[in-house]
């Protein structure tokens, strides 16, 4: 265990907790660099400080070029080496998806060790069906994210203080470790700029180590869970790194926008971004959606199916894809101040991810809502916009909710909410605000 100090994600810590010492694999997935090494660790040091000895804790991380050419039965050789006859083991396995076969290593400790398992990988073909068939509902998966924006105050060393407000009563601001005062506002820009990626709080807030970063972990996700993956599957489908880059160039441009495979080729196409005739001899529909199907693949990009309110069903056309952190879109398409509505969809989508709800697009006649979310236990109907201040915009983000006749919870989030916290029942609520709470 390094002597590095490793910020809680409470979150994600307390549901490894939860599982502990129970049968199911805890397979940690999310994108590269978001977090996932650093919840073992943190998981490891829970473990230590219960009392747990060391020697019963088996640690791999296969990124590590010591294990570069481990084989499924080097892996079960290893740790059956470790284990302490009559001991409970706690098994660590770091980016697995290295290992060629690893899930017939790890049946096999469930089956022959006394032992806890927890897994990291940043591929979903992690989880694809060749691993279902081997742990089929012996696994719980804890999808981890990027920073919130609440997280995002405490990596970088901000805390929130109540002052008194001008109009009466109190504001929130961020106070950092050196006692500046910040508005929140001017901490939700740097949250958009760049992004939530846990790495960016060790470099600093400076835009060109920023970049660094993100460059890397896109060039990683590329190479490492997208074109070595395919190599492994033993498929060719997809080799061409640049036109990856294109389509995720056109996905970042389009967060919250309605987008199919055939309007990503044909765009592309038009905009010169692949040779001209490349529309017969460019990449097909089918091509252009194993591509997507990739990125969605490495948790770059989320896709969000819409819901028809009132015939109660999925629809299979045009769904949406936002992008897992808002820097690397930055580092994409450049920093540049327009989309800002859907950045801040970008942003709530997430945050209700963050919050455990199941996402939708609502789609309700010919009227479309931002996102309904939900639970077990409720269901939310939301808007997201830049301002309220605007009769038309006021008009047009309420037109959809009322359409809406049940009576589960309609707000509109946005930075510039107005006086009017309410009209006709649906709430008007401070972005920032909802962010920030519990």
């Amino acid at each position: 265990m390094s002597s590095r100090v490793y910020k809680n994600r409470d979150l994600y810590l307390n549901k490894l907790i939860a599982f502990q010492d129970t049968e199911p694999v805890k397979v940690v997935t999310g994108i590269r660099r978001c977090g996932k090494s650093s919840l073992l660790k943190l998981m490891i040091q829970h473990l230590i400080d219960t009392g747990v000895p060391k020697e019963q804790i088996v640690e791999m991380n296969f990124e590590s070029h010591e294990y570069k050419n481990l084989t499924s039965d080097g892996l079960y050789n290893h740790v059956k080496a470790m284990a302490i006859p009559g001991k409970r083991m706690y098994c660590f396995f770091d980016e697995l998806q290295r290992v060629p076969a690893w899930e017939e290593a790890v049946n096999s400790f469930r089956v022959d060790l006394d032992c806890d398992i927890y897994i990291t990988g940043s591929n979903a073909y992690l989880l694809s069906s060749e691993y279902a068939t081997y742990l089929s509902g012996r696994c719980v998966e804890i999808k981890m994210l990027p920073l919130s924006f609440r997280e995002f105050l405490y990596f970088h060393g901000f805390q929130l203080r109540e002052t008194a407000s001008a109009l009466g009563g109190t504001k929130k601001q961020a106070v950092d470790q050196n006692g500046e005062r910040y508005e929140l506002r001017d901490v939700l820009d740097a949250y958009l700029r760049f992004g939530g990626m846990p790495g960016i709080a060790d470099v600093g807030l400076d835009q060109e180590r920023a970049l660094t970063l993100l460059d890397g972990i896109y060039s990683t996700v590329v190479v490492r869970d997208i074109l070595e993956r395919e190599k492994r599957r033993g498929q060719r489908q997809i080799t061409d790194p640049v036109l990856l880059r294109k389509i995720s160039l056109f996905l970042a441009d389009n967060i919250g926008s309605m987008v199919s495979a055939n309007s990503i080729g044909n765009t592309l196409v038009s905009e010169g971004l692949l040779e001209e005739g490349a529309r017969k001899n460019g990449p097909s529909t089918h091509t252009v959606q194993a591509y997507v199907g990739a990125l969605l693949e490495s948790y770059i990009f989320y896709e969000v199916k819409r819901f028809d309110i009132k015939g109660k069903e999925y629809l299979r056309t045009l769904g949406k894809y936002y992008i897992a952190d808002i820097g690397l879109r930055n580092y994409l398409l450049g920093f540049r101040d327009r989309d800002t509505g859907h950045v801040l969809e970008n942003i709530v989508y997430f945050e209700l991810l963050h919050r455990g709800y199941d996402v939708a697009i609502g789609k309700i006649e010919n009227a479309e809502i931002d996102f309904i979310a939900s639970n077990a236990e409720e269901k939310l109907y939301i808007q997201v916009t830049e301002s309220m201040n605007n009769e038309d915009v006021r008009q047009r983000e309420l037109a959809p909710l009322q359409k809406v006749r049940d009576n589960y919870e309609k707000m509109i989030l946005s930075l510039d909410p107005g006086l009017e916290t309410s009209f006709e029942g649906i709430k008007s609520k401070n972005l920032i605000n909802w962010l920030l709470t519990d």
